[in-house]
C-alpha cells in the first residue's frame, strides 16, 4: 500500500535542517504484515531527542530510514499468528521489541531483548524483515516503529493495547517519554514515598520523570537545567525548586534520587555530584558514543552511592504503560502537559531545529 512518511536520507547533515532538508516527507510503499506482525494507522507521534540523535549523527543508523519511535495508533490488520488484537484497537508503539524468549527478556526488564536490540541496530523488524521501500529501494525501520508516517507495519512485540479513553497524544508519550523518564524513577531508582528527587536535563523525558516522581509521592522534586525557560516550565509542572547546573553544584544541593536525562557528559557529572550519600544516580540520556565523563570512585565507595543505567524504563512495557495510563486516568499524571506543540508531518525538519535549540519540549505530529 502507499503511505506518506518522513525518510532520513543522511545522518549528520549540517543544519539548520529546515534549509538542508535531510528528512524527505514523501510517498512510500508499505508491504502487508507478515507472521506475527500488524498494520497500524498512526494517530500521533512524538518528536524525541532519540530521533534528533540520528539526524545530527550522534547515533548513526542505516539510511534511508523512516524515523519515529514514539507513536500511537489503531490496528488496521493483523498478520498470521496475531490473535489477541482486533481491528480498530488502539495501541501504543514502543521502541525496543521484546521477543519474550531470550535470556535478556527473562531478566524482567533489567536487560534489553537481545534479538530486539540487534534488529534495531540493523534497521529491521524483530523478524529481520523490512516492509518499507521508496523508489524501488528498501527503507530501514527506526526502532521497529517508524512512526513518522500515516501507517506502520510493526511486530506484535512492539505494541501495547490501551483503552479508547486515552487520547493519541497521551498514548504516544506513554511509549517513550513516560516509559523512559518514569521508569527511571519507578523501576531503576525504585523511589520510596517521601524521598527527594532531582532531575538533570528537563526535556520531554526529564519532565516525564518529574511528573512520575510527583505522582509516586516524592518528597521534593528539583529540576536542574541550563535553560531558564525549561527551569520555569519545570516549576509550572509541579517541581519544588529549579536550579542551573552551577547553582546546584555550588549550593551543595543533594538528593537521594537523581535522574540524568540530558545525554550530555557534563550533565552526567552534575547528576553524580548532586546525589546524596547512599543515593542512586539514574542515567537515561543518550550521549554520543565518544562522550566520556570524569567522576570520583572514592566518593562512590565512601558515600555508598549507586550509578544505574536505564533504557526502556528498566521495566516491562506491557505492565508499565497500562499503569501510567491508570495514573493519567486518575488525574495524577498530566502527560498532556508535556506537549509543547502540535505539528504537521511536513514540519519535521523545522521540528528537529526547534528540538536541537532547546525551544521545544515535546512536539507531537498529528495524522
Amino acid at each position: 500500500m502507499k503511505i506518506r512518511g518522513a525518510v532520513l536520507q543522511e545522518c549528520g547533515r549540517p543544519g539548520p535542517w529546515q534549509q538542508t532538508q535531510p528528512i524527505a516527507v514523501t510517498e512510500l510503499d508499505l508491504d502487508e504484515p507478515g507472521s506475527g506482525e500488524l498494520l497500524v494507522q498512526l494517530e500521533a507521534a512524538g518528536v524525541c531527542h532519540s530521533d534528533l540523535s540520528v539526524v545530527d549523527g550522534n547515533r548513526v543508523r542505516p539510511v534511508p530510514m523512516l524515523l519515529g519511535h514514539e507513536a500511537c495508533g489503531r490496528v488496521v490488520r493483523t498478520g498470521p499468528g496475531v490473535t489477541d488484537l482486533a481491528e480498530g484497537q488502539r495501541v501504543v508503539l514502543y521502541f525496543v521489541p521484546r521477543c519474550e524468549e531470550c535470556d535478556a527478556c527473562r531478566a524482567g526488564g533489567r536487560v534489553l531483548c537481545t534479538p530486539g536490540w540487534e534488529a534495531n541496530g540493523a534497521g529491521t523488524l524483530l523478524s529481520g524483515a523490512r516492509r518499507l521501500s521508496w523508489n524501488g529501494e528498501q527503507v530501514h525501520h527506526h526502532c521497529g516503529v517508524s512512526g513518522f508516517a500515516t501507517h506502520a507495519v510493526v511486530d506484535r512485540h512492539s505494541v501495547v493495547p490501551i483503552a479508547d479513553d486515552v487520547p493519541p497524544d497521551v498514548g504516544a508519550l506513554l511509549g517513550c517519554a513516560v516509559l523512559t523518564g518514569g521508569g527511571a524513577v519507578k523501576n531503576a531508582a525504585r523511589l520510596e514515598p517521601g524521598e527527594d528527587v532531582t532531575v538533570v536535563g528537563v526535556g520531554g523525558v526529564g519532565m516525564a520523570a518529574v511528573l512520575v516522581a510527583i505522582a509516586l509521592g516524592a518528597g521534593s522534586v528539583t529540576v536542574v537545567d541550563p535553560l531558564p525557560d525549561k527551569r520555569a516550565r519545570g516549576l509550572e509542572l509541579g517541581a519544588t525548586r529549579a536550579l542551573s547546573p552551577e547553582e546546584a553544584v555550588e549550593s551543595g544541593h543533594r538528593t537521594a534520587v537523581v535522574v540524568e536525562a540530558s545525554g550530555n557528559a557534563r550533565a552526567f557529572e552534575t547528576a553524580v555530584e548532586v546525589t546524596a550519600p547512599g543515593g542512586r544516580t539514574v542515567s537515561v540520556g543518550l550521549a554520543s558514543p565518544e562522550a566520556r565523563s570524569s567522576i570520583s570512585p572514592l566518593a562512590l565507595v565512601s558515600e555508598t552511592r549507586t550509578i544505574i543505567g536505564s533504557f526502556l524504563g528498566s521495566g516491562l512495557p506491557a505492565q508499565d504503560i497500562p499503569q501510567y495510563a491508570d495514573l493519567w486516568r486518575a488525574g495524577k499524571l498530566p502527560v498532556d502537559q508535556l506537549v509543547s506543540g502540535t505539528i504537521d508531518l511536513d514540519d519535521i525538519n523545522h521540528a528537529m531545529d526547534e528540538l536541537s535549540a532547546g525551544r521545544a519540549m515535546r512536539q507531537v505530529i498529528r495524522f
